[in-house]
């Protein structure tokens, strides 16, 4: 799995604990320490998929579009990954190995794949914070804060 979507699942867990609040970019960033320039690439992304909305304004910024419960684990590791190729002859293109016709690995491959995915598609957003309190905790978010 790629940053990329890990870092999109961490903002969707940050702003499922901040249900119908706005946060900024820089709040999820501080949280997790992470960078503010590749958190607002992945929010963009997050927004084209309609995850999270933008909120414009001084008091602007992100907050989740749609029930946690709606938000599949699964899905959104498909939506944000870019290749899922383990390895080469699953590639779109085929690849070059010179054994890919006789080998066997590519349905192994293709099976543990779709078997990793299989177990993904089990989980929402909502499966993910159900321990609210250790998360709130962890993340230092004031749910007492309006």
């Amino acid at each position: 799995m790629t940053f990329h979507t890990d870092y999109a699942l961490r903002m969707l867990i940050y702003l499922a604990m901040r249900p119908g609040r706005v946060s900024t970019v820089g709040d999820v960033a501080e949280a997790y320490q992470l960078s503010r320039n590749h958190l607002r690439k992945v929010a963009l992304k997050l927004r084209k998929l309609g995850l999270i909305a933008t909120v414009r304004g001084r008091a602007g910024g992100i907050r989740i579009a749609k029930l946690p419960a709606e938000i599949s684990i699964g899905a959104l590791v498909r939506a944000t990954e870019e290749e899922f190729a383990l390895v080469e002859c699953l590639q779109g293109d085929g690849g070059c190995c010179a054994i890919s016709p006789a080998c066997r690995l590519k349905g192994m491959f293709g099976e543990a794949l779709s078997a990793y995915l299989a177990v993904l598609d089990r989980y929402t957003l909502a499966d993910v914070v159900r321990n609210r309190t250790a998360l709130e905790t962890l993340l230092g978010i004031d749910t007492h804060a309006a």
